[in-house]
Formats: structure tokens, sequence, C-alpha cells
């Protein structure tokens, strides 16, 4: 969603903040400002409509030297894409950027509006001018802040500067990360680590409901009620060369084809090949409590759902007497959902803020049930409120639309099955087979990728005006087929769907005419007659179809993709790595924003 980046130290703020911008380019934005305050307190605000480049052609025009600012790259969500409604927003004394939604704001506008006069569509507008009600002279701007904040319904993080208070930049966090780098004389915030990197290594993780009065200085930590806290100092991990494109045109396509090393990350002292076992360090439960395990609720939306739901297949063959559920989180978070007490939920998100992933935690937190994280941002606030759980060490995923951390999240909560299984009777064959399978995955996705990429790139050309399209998979393969849709959706813009293909008779087979393609994940199994299957009825209906598959045998299609490998079991994740590459071929013909895609955002904090 919207990033947020501010300084204050010894350097040219406007440099700090624009690079810092940048690097939050990926989250997804239609907007872009900032605001600094110079040596003589005055303060320049500077916004433009589109990219970064915008708001830098506009700095060029008059630059500023000052020392203190913020920055805001805005995903429209209250009023539409103008200058008017970017941030920073600037009411009286106050300057203000803001993540999240305020949720009462027409209230609050309704009884401002006897003082101010408002120029936006936006409740971060409401949110400034509310802040300047309460900053008097008898007060400070973090008192201003805590004031209007204790009257706020709904989620932000913020951070705000007033040219009475130079030097001074105040914060806080309700629901939307922040984060806060201490440098040598310097400061700074972010809403991303990745704005950070490069300036500092330590770093404040901000919690729900604190605030934080920053200065060249340091960081002074509180609560809302101004009660002083004690803040702890972390490490931040990655590095710049992990933020960038390495060479490759888009860092989806880097994403893409780096999964090799990156899962060679996830797998790291996890597995024992020889003695076909697995082990994660994480979960945080006891041996008992590993036993009393009986049921997996799998919460996660868009790419982690269908992660979850493919781990969901393999932990149901490795643990006899389990039982899972996958959930979407958006709604679950909604229902009178009941867990047993021998439940524990795996809470699976790529960036570990995703705002209806958060809220299920806490509710299934309130019901006493344990809680475990399948994350790969370090410090994210997801992984801060799990019962235990672990990292996917995937690295930065610059680009929207996720690659890297879907397969690290299924090869994550595989591991977990795998340990589950060593206490509940599981076939211990099956699990030295999972066991063999993942240590040669890593390769098997290097050669798959290295073998099919030309490949991919002619087949895209050759549907890459196509208006409809169709993923059909069966068992394992149907995960597959709703994740391959999601990707061409999300950066090529062709509607697709995913199904399983024994709903083709349920209706989708109606769809099928020369503006659809139908694409077919066919894995050589005891399902392999049945998925040929559907392949047949769609093709006897003049439908054009693409086959993926890792069988040899004899398949009649348009264009068929086979991969030879010596994985079995985990062939999903391997022709999901096609899946990847097509789409991204496709975007790319297109002449598609492929890590940017229209309307989407990387991290979504808020509903």
């Amino acid at each position: 969603m919207c990033g947020i980046v501010g300084y204050v130290g010894k350097k040219v703020a406007q440099d700090v903040l624009v690079g810092g911008l940048r690097r939050l380019e990926y989250r997804g934005y239609d907007s872009a400002g900032i605001a600094t305050l110079d040596d003589n307190n005055d303060a320049h605000l500077a916004r433009a409509v589109g990219k970064i480049s915008s708001l830098s052609a506009v700095l060029e025009k008059e630059p500023q030297t000052g020392h203190l600012g913020i920055g805001h790259t805005r995903w429209a969500t209250h009023g539409g894409v103008t200058e008017t409604n970017a941030h920073p927003h600037h009411v009286g004394n106050v300057y203000l950027v803001h993540n999240g939604i305020i949720e009462n704001y027409k209230e609050l506008k309704a009884e401002l509006q006897k003082t101010y006069t408002f120029a936006s569509d936006t409740d971060t507008e409401v949110l400034a001018a509310l802040i300047d009600s309460n900053y008097t002279k008898d007060s400070s701007l973090k008192d201003a802040v805590a004031k209007a904040l204790k009257r706020v319904r709904g989620t932000y993080g913020i951070a705000v500067f007033s040219p009475k208070e130079p030097g001074t930049i105040v914060v806080a966090r309700l629901g939307s990360p922040l984060i806060i780098g201490l440098g040598k004389d310097e400061t700074l915030i972010a809403s991303d680590a990745s704005a950070l990197l490069g300036y500092t290594r330590e770093a404040i993780y901000l919690n729900d409901g604190e605030l934080a009065v920053c200065t060249k200085d340091g960081a002074e930590v509180y609560s809302l009620e101004l009660k002083h806290l004690n803040s702890k100092k972390e490490t931040i991990e990655g590095d710049l060369a992990q933020i960038q494109k390495g060479g490759y045109d888009h860092f989806l396509l880097k994403e893409i084809m780096e999964q090799a090393t990156t899962l060679h990350n996830t797998l790291y002292g996890r597995i024992d090949p020889k003695a076909g076992k697995m082990h994660l360090g994480g979960p945080n439960l006891t041996e008992k409590e590993m036993r009393d395990i009986h049921h997996v609720v799998i919460v996660g939306c868009g790419t982690a759902y269908y992660a979850g739901l493919l781990a969901s297949y393999y932990m149901e063959q490795l643990v006899p007497d389990l039982t899972t559920e996958v959930v979407i989180a958006s709604e679950y978070r909604y229902r009178s959902f009941h867990l047993p007490k021998d439940s524990v939920a795996l809470i699976v998100s790529q960036s570990g803020e995703t705002a209806d992933t958060l809220a299920c935690l806490r509710e299934i937190k309130k019901r006493g049930v344990k809680t475990l994280g399948i994350v790969n941002v370090v410090g994210s606030t997801i992984a801060r409120e799990v019962d235990g759980g672990t990292y996917v060490h995937a690295g930065p995923e610059i680009s929207v639309a996720s690659t890297k951390a879907f397969t690290a999240q299924v090869v994550a909560m595989l591991l977990f099955a795998g340990m589950l299984a060593e206490y509940h009777g599981g076939d211990p064959k099956l699990v030295a087979e999972f066991t063999r399978e993942l240590a040669i995955l890593p390769e098997e996705i290097e050669k798959t990728l290295n073998a099919n990429r030309e490949t991919m790139e002619k087949l895209a050309k050759k549907y890459a005006e196509y208006d409809h399209a169709l993923y059909l998979g069966r068992d394992t393969a149907f995960p597959i087929a709703l994740e391959g849709a999601l990707k061409l959706k999300e950066i090529s813009y062709i509607h697709s769907e995913g199904y399983a293909s024994g709903e083709l008779k349920h209706g989708p087979i109606a769809l099928i005419d020369n503006r659809f393609f139908e694409v077919f994940t066919i894995l050589d199994n005891w399902l392999f007659d049945k998925a040929c299957g559907g392949l047949h009825e769609v093709r006897a209906r003049g439908g054009k179809t693409i086959v993926l598959t890792n069988s040899k045998a004899d398949i009649e299609a348009d264009d068929i993709v086979r991969i030879e490998s010596k994985i079995e079991l985990l062939a999903p994740i391997l022709l999901n790595t096609l899946q990847q590459l097509f789409a991204y071929y496709v975007a790319v013909d297109r002449g598609n924003d492929v890590d940017q895609p229209r309307n989407l955002a990387k991290s979504v904090t808020v509903e």
C-alpha cells in the first residue's frame, strides 16, 4: 500500500526522502509528495500525480536543502487521484503523512468544518486538522498528536512535523507498520525497512498504540497516554543488492529466476536427507502440544491462501490423523468460527502486515489457539504477534506479484507437516521421500526455469492477445491452477479464472469460445486419465489448450510443455514456475508495467 519516509539529521532531507520513496515504489501508489523544513524554519511542500519521476521533476524546479522532512506515496482510498489529495497534507501548523484509514473522519470533519476549510477529499487532511486543533501554545506537537489519536477510529501509521518545533518529527502507529532507523546524528522513518537500507542497521519497530518523538539524536517512545516506554532496538536484515534488479529487466523476472537460491535459504538447516527428517526451530511447541494437534487452520490472502491450499494437500498425506482447513482471511475474520481445542493456526503472509490476516491472527488468539507465522519479512507485525513460527527467508520481494514467496511458503508449511508426522505416526518412508525431493528442489527449479524460459516466452507471444483464460488442475495441481490464473490476471490484465478440472461440467465449460485459451496442469500420477478427460472435453468444443506436465505419455493439445525431473511429489511447484514465466512474458508482450500492475499494492495494510 502507501509508503512513508521521514528524515531528520545532517543530510539534505529531500535527497533522502526521494531515494526512500523510490525504494517503496513496489508497494503500489498513484501519487507522491514530500514536505521539508529549511534552516529558516520555513516549510516547503511538493506533490505530484503519477510516478516518483513526476515528483522529481517538480523538485528540480525548486530544490530544497533543509535537513528535516517527510514523504509519501499514496494509493487512493478517499478521493480520486489528484495533486490535492496527495500527501503530505498541510493544515495550520501541521504537516502530515498517513497510511491507513480513519473510519470516523466524516463526523470529525463535520465538527472541524466550523474552524477549518478542507481542500481535499481525504480522511488524512481531517486528521491533520484534528492534530492542529489540539496544537495550542500550551501544548507540544507530541501532546497534540496523542490527544487527537485518542479520538480516532481506524488504522494509521503517521509522521508529523511543525515549523513551531524544528528538528522534531512525531510518529505513531495503529495497524499500519512504522520503523524508526537510528543512525549517527540522524534518524530515519519508514513504513518498510527497505527504505532504510544503506543508512542504518539499527531500528525500533513501533508497536500498535505507540508514539515516538524523533530527532537527529534518536527517538523516545511513548504510549498514547504519554507514558515513557522502553524501546527495543533490533537489527535490520537484508542489503541493497537484494532490492536491485541485478541485470534483469524487471524485479519479477529476477525473483522468478532466483527461486533456486532463495529456496536454499528456506531449507538451510531444516532438512536431513540422509535421515529422512525435517525440522523447524520456530514453532515454539512442546512435544505434547505437537502430539495434541489434530486440526490445522491455514489463514491467508491471495497467493498466501493458495500456498496454504497446496500445503494442506501435503499435510493430509503426511499426517494420517490431521484435519486441515484453509481459509481466506478477509472472510474468516468476520465469521463466527469455532476452532477445536486440538487446533493450531498457520498465519501466512509475505509482508507480515496484511491487515485481514493480522485481524484473523488476533481473533484466533482470543480463542486460546496457538498461532504460528509463516512470514517473509523479519520484524513484521504478524511475526511479532504469533506464538511461534518461521521466517521463509525468501529475501525482499519487490515486484507486486508474488512468486518466490509462494514457493517458500509452501515449503515452510511442508516442513512443519514433516515435523508433525513424526509425532502422529506418519509413514517414515513418505516423510523421507518428501525430504529427498526437498533437498533437490532448488536445483530442479533452476533446471526447469533455464530449460523452458525461451519456450515460455514464445508461448506467451502466441497467446498474449487473448481476452480470457481458464486454468485447470486436479489434486495438488488445483491450487496451482488458482495461483496461475491469479498471476496472469494480476500482471497481464487478461481475465483468467482457476478451477478444479472436475468442475468443468458444473459451469465453466459454457465459457469456452475463440476468446478463451485453457491452461491444464496435468501431473503424472493416479489421476492422469481423469485430468486428460477434462482436456478432451475442452478440445471437443474448440478450446485452445496449453498443457504443462511432467508426464511422457501421449497428450493431445495445441501446445504442450513437458518437464523432465527427478521430482514427483513436488512437481506442482516446478510446473508453477512455468506459469510464472508465462504470465511474465505475456505481460511484457502486452506492454504492461510488470512490477507495478495497475490498482494493486504489495502490502495490503487496509481492508
